[in-house]
């Protein structure tokens, strides 16, 4: 079973998905000062990545 550039694409968006959640979550959770703004910046970050993934999947 080969990969071609779209599977890749979706892999990549659903492992950034599930990346941004656990940073959001961590934010939420696990730090509750200051990093905490961090992490979830990150995590809306990846969030936005994984949009771009999506949206370029059929288009490369």
């Amino acid at each position: 079973m080969g990969m071609n550039k779209n599977t890749v694409l979706a892999w990549a968006t659903f492992i950034m998905i599930i990346m941004g959640i656990i940073l959001i979550g961590l934010a939420i959770y696990r730090y509750a000062d200051v990093a905490g703004w961090g992490f979830a910046a990150v995590g809306i970050g990846f969030f936005s990545i994984a949009w771009v993934f999506n949206a370029l999947k059929g288009r490369v």
